[in-house]
């Protein structure tokens, strides 16, 4: 039998900052790459398409950064609220910028307790992190806050979610946490902040994460 997986603040703080950087490394990468181009490339066409590639990278990096900081960060001082229409803003751009994935979105226009948006748009990153050669994702927010309940249904070919990301959600897995796993502590972390419990159920195509 495991203990249930714990790691201090500081390690915590390492690793949520190595996943954000490993989230946005790419498409400031490839701003740095469409510059240097354009700073070389003679030819009209090749200088647009530079041009569009640094657009296109810059919408996906502004994008992640304003999820990371919903989904991370503090949003707001102590008892603060979130509003569900940024959240739900801030995971379209986030979830149309990988290009493989759709969203559909369904619960109340009102605001919740930081926390329980934050569980929310981890559970949405792990939606995406169960289709990894995308699909669809439906978020559904039921009851009446701030009592309310959450699923995200990720369906897509090959969609499943890992036992290690599986046990780390529910708190239950010894193993070493490092930046790849960083998430599911972390929702699992934020869920007892936010006094909900998250559970997991698959099918053929299908995962379900739920929080209640």
């Amino acid at each position: 039998m495991t203990e249930p997986t714990a790691i201090g603040d500081l390690e915590l703080a390492a690793l949520v900052s190595s996943r954000i950087c490993h989230d946005v490394i790419n498409p400031i990468s490839a701003i740095a790459n469409g510059l240097e181009l354009l700073g070389e490339e003679p030819d009209e066409a090749m200088r647009e398409a530079a041009m569009d590639l640094i657009r296109k990278s810059t919408a996906q990096a502004s994008a992640k950064i304003q999820f990371a900081r919903l989904a991370f960060g503090a949003g707001g001082s102590a008892g603060a609220e979130i509003d569900l229409g940024d959240a739900e803003r801030v995971a379209r751009d986030f979830i149309e910028g990988t290009g493989k994935h759709q969203i559909s979105w369904q619960g109340p226009a009102v605001t919740l307790p930081k926390d329980k948006v934050k569980l929310l748009l981890n559970l949405i990153a792990l939606g995406i992190v169960a289709l990894p050669r995308g699909g669809a994702l439906n978020v559904e927010i039921a009851g009446s806050p701030p009592a309310v309940s959450f699923t995200v249904r990720a369906k897509g070919e090959a969609a499943r979610l890992t036992d290690q990301v599986k046990s780390l959600l529910s708190g239950t897995n010894g193993v070493a946490v490092d930046a790849h796993s960083i998430q599911p502590y972390y929702a699992s972390r934020v869920a007892a902040a936010a006094g909900m419990t998250v559970m997991v159920e698959t099918s053929e195509g299908e995962v379900d994460l739920k929080a209640v």
